[in-house]
């Protein structure tokens, strides 16, 4: 029993940044009709980010609330300069972030060489339940996704910014001719986006360490949970990754990771072909 209690717990912490990436992921799917295939690169970007403030002889959180406006401020800039000249054509969008992420990818990888490199837990030691451990930082990250979450949903609810976005989500041509600015709705929506990646890879750095190829993982598992959670909603992106995330978690415990990896994606790929419009199906919040 203590171990299946511990197993759901690192099952939870891990579904937990999955659900980050892919909210940010399912956000710009949902509002610009394309997949941002740099969103891998934002997480690494994010780690990247604690890790050089840390090296600063700063301490470590320091790092985590700046990454997500660093990787925000990138992915408004990349918005600007590249991803909006594209919007007519989404294949070709998908393709050029799939380019720009490759540019940050190499670039991170330019600068830490093939190393890994770590960063301790901003806080350590365990939280204690009778004779089982649970590691506080990773207590920590599932409090914060589930605080970023119902942020997220607030903002998006009930601010007057989340009526643009959802004006524009579900009608852009009338948003427009209501005065609504698109393009300004797009941009922030794709920085967010983007800062929801750089706050996962931020919580992430200390358990995963920093490798160049560190968010090629979150990327695959992010695009298969946005198309099993269904686009067009805010619940969509959270079902697919809770689906996603609690999969690719739990499976490693009863089998090689390899298979597990493989085993997702066929069930992904099996509930896809039977409900093409995903978990949950629909427009708004």
């Amino acid at each position: 029993m203590d171990t299946l209690i511990v197993a759901l717990f690192e099952i939870g912490s891990f579904g937990a940044i999955v659900v980050l990436v892919v909210l940010g992921l399912g956000i710009i799917a949902s509002m610009m009709g394309i997949f941002n295939f740099a969103q891998g690169e934002f997480v690494l970007l994010g780690a990247y980010t604690t890790y050089v403030v840390y090296s600063l002889g700063l301490p470590v959180f320091v790092g985590m609330l700046l990454a997500p406006f660093i990787v925000g401020a990138v992915g408004l800039a990349l918005e600007r300069l590249v991803v909006r000249r594209f919007y007519a054509a989404p294949i070709v969008a998908m393709l050029g972030t799939y380019a720009l992420g490759l540019i940050i990818r190499e670039v991170v990888r330019g600068l830490i060489g093939g190393l890994y490199l770590s960063v301790p837990e901003p806080v350590g030691g365990s939280i204690d339940v009778g004779t089982l451990h649970f590691a506080t930082w990773r207590c920590l990250i599932i409090v914060i996704t589930v605080i970023v979450m119902a942020g997220s949903y607030a903002l998006l609810a009930y601010t007057s910014f989340g009526l643009r976005v959802r004006a524009s989500l579900e009608n852009p041509s009338l948003a427009r001719a209501s005065g609504i600015s698109s393009s300004v709705v797009y941009s922030v929506t794709f920085a967010f986006g983007a800062a929801l990646a750089g706050l996962a890879g931020a919580l992430i750095v200390p358990v995963f360490s920093l490798f160049a190829d560190l968010g090629i993982r979150f990327l695959i598992q992010g695009f298969v949970a946005v198309m099993v959670g269904g686009v067009g909603s805010f619940a969509g992106p959270v079902a697919g990754a809770s689906v996603i995330g609690t999969l690719s978690a739990a499976l490693p415990w009863i089998m090689a990771p390899v298979v597990a990896d493989v085993l997702v994606f066929v069930l992904a790929i099996i509930f896809v072909k039977f409900r093409p419009r995903g978990l949950v199906a629909g427009r708004g919040v």
